[in-house]
């Protein structure tokens, strides 16, 4: 038997003797956090089990029309009484920002290097090319029918968090989740439209503003982006219509890491890196207190926006360096 054979059995098993859960994922959740939560309360629910999904903060908007996702609680903590929490992708329990956790048994199931592997179960695949891609391994050792919506949700997960299919660790296995999802009613035409092509007009704006100011370095291989409040003001924009714009400049054939630094209140960046090949923007996110993958990662960082850029840039061209 596997390791991961092994753990498959450990969390069936788990689940089976429970009736009470709550399904947890990382704050600010993006599409593998809610499609791996969602992919999972619909599964435990065909068991006939008790679920509830909270988060610290709501879906963003082009998850809404999904199923299911209008039901995920936000809450600062966790009330109320449970037999396990399921902790999807999360390196650490504070990385959910939901208190009080910590009071109940733990199975954390994950794929971002840097886990500390907090649970009373531990399921770490650095591998996987998506929480989602673990979700659904899950759901086939608990033998439980995919539905529309597992299938719907695990999809969401994979297509997100592997940027459209364009970053590492997919595998055969990856596809072949994604057939068996097309097959159970997931629609990747419809879905991807939901997530890709429902910007709005200060989306439209902001992008313009945001690829204006781009600066290139190291021979044009790094892009750096900034978001000032003022831009974000202007724009007639919020935090959220920022969210995949990082990928923009990877789309030049030149560039092969960027940094894009998010004023989120005044002094205050939340940091997103994304990069090609064999450039590892996770060693530059951990370096400042944050974490992800090879490929995509980021931190958050406080300071004048001219300090952190040189640092974040030292960094980044470090990696190029070593790769």
């Amino acid at each position: 038997m596997t390791t991961k054979d092994r753990k498959l059995a450990e969390i069936r098993d788990a689940i089976l003797q429970r009736q009470r859960f709550v399904i947890t994922s990382h704050a600010r959740p993006d599409g593998d956090a809610i499609g791996s939560q969602l992919a999972m309360v619909y599964a435990l629910r065909a068991l006939g089990k008790d679920v509830r999904a909270v988060d610290a903060d709501p879906a963003p908007l082009q998850f809404q029309p999904f199923p299911g996702v209008g039901d995920i609680e936000v809450a600062p903590e966790l009330t109320g009484e449970c037999d396990a929490v399921l902790v999807m992708e999360c390196g650490d329990l504070s990385r959910t920002g939901v208190k009080g956790l910590d009071k109940y048994f733990v199975i954390n199931i994950d794929h971002h290097p840097g886990n500390t592997m907090y649970g009373g179960i531990n399921w770490f695949d650095a591998g996987a090319a998506a929480c989602g891609e673990m979700v659904f391994d899950v759901i086939e050792a608990l033998g439980v029918p995919v539905t529309a919506e597992m299938a719907t949700h695990v999809y969401i997960a994979i297509m997100t968090d592997t940027g459209g299919f364009h970053y590492g660790h997919i595998t055969p296995h990856t596809f072949e989740i994604c057939r068996r999802c097309t097959e159970a009613g997931a629609q990747p035409e419809a879905i991807a439209r939901a997530v890709y092509d429902s910007s709005t007009l200060g989306k439209l704006r902001l992008m313009g503003a945001v690829l204006h100011g781009l600066d290139l370095e190291a021979s044009g291989r790094i892009a750096l982006v900034h978001m000032s409040l003022k831009i974000l003001a202007d724009c007639g924009a919020t935090q959220e219509d920022s969210d995949g714009l990082i990928n923009l400049p990877l789309t030049v054939k030149e560039i092969v890491a960027v940094a894009f630094f998010k004023e989120i209140s005044a002094g205050s960046y939340r940091i997103s890196l994304r990069s090609k090949g064999d450039v590892d923007v996770n060693r530059v996110a951990v370096k400042f207190g944050g974490g992800g993958h090879k490929n995509a990662a980021g931190c958050s960082m406080t300071g004048r926006y001219d300090d952190l850029r040189r640092q974040v840039l030292e960094e980044l061209c470090r990696s190029l360096t070593a790769s």
